[in-house]
């Protein structure tokens, strides 16, 4: 019996790749944000969700840090301005690009009759303008999403995960698959609440060897994903 045969709805995580923007210097910029990023999810997790922050003012604090650990320390109006263009381009598809094989795969699923799920830590323009804006709609590629800054709880909280299987239909966890692309905040929790879960490794990173080691799927992508999914030797 194949896992297709099982499962009734598969939820993934299609975060889009960040394909950036100029900058004067990226690698200064890119460890500035990083650590800016890394402070703000810890004083105001989910986008400063439970602190009721006002998501422009959530990334307004983070950009400002991001260019002060950078080095960069613009007047007010000049920061303004910049900001504005920054929020307002992520804030579309410009930045971002996806994966080729998740369209196809996504529209796969649902040709199978199983319903599709995002589970992403991501700000509340995200379902309604961002993935829209690269052609993931919800209702054609999407059925039901649960995202961090909209609810207020973010992975590796297995808590993100439950909100999933209520929103598919209260569907029993062993009727779920996660793909996810990290052992801490996709396999580990969602198998922790009965969900079955295997992990992508696009870029063959060093990680993967361990996550094998542990006893997870691990696949190269969405297409190996299918085909793993139709076999009949498919387990997790």
């Amino acid at each position: 019996m194949s896992m297709l045969s099982k499962l009734r709805c598969i939820t993934v995580d299609v975060t889009a790749k960040s394909v950036g923007l100029p900058c004067p210097d990226y690698k200064r910029m890119h460890e500035g944000f990083k650590h800016a990023y890394r402070d703000m999810a810890t004083k105001y997790p989910c986008f400063g969700y439970a602190a009721k922050m006002p998501n422009i003012v959530w990334w307004k604090t983070c950009v400002r840090d991001s260019f002060i650990r950078a080095g960069y320390h613009y007047d007010e109006d000049t920061f303004e301005k910049v900001f504005r263009r920054i929020y307002a381009s992520f804030g579309s598809a410009a930045p971002y690009s996806i994966f080729p094989d998740s369209i196809p795969f996504l529209s796969w699923v649902h040709e199978q009759g199983l319903t599709v799920g995002i589970i992403s830590d991501a700000e509340y323009r995200y379902p309604d303008v961002i993935l829209p804006a690269m052609g993931l709609n919800q209702g054609s590629q999407w059925d039901f999403g649960v995202f961090s800054g909209l609810e207020g709880v973010e992975k590796p909280d297995p808590r993100i995960y439950e909100i999933a299987l209520k929103r598919a239909g209260s569907l029993a966890p062993e009727e779920v698959l996660h793909i996810g692309d990290s052992m801490r905040k996709d396999y580990v929790p969602a198998i922790s609440i009965g969900m079955h879960a295997l992990l992508l490794d696009r870029f063959k990173t060093s990680d993967a060897v361990e996550w094998r080691k542990s006893g997870a799927v691990v696949l190269p992508d969405l297409e190996a994903a299918k085909e793993w999914l139709t076999s009949e030797k498919s387990t997790c």
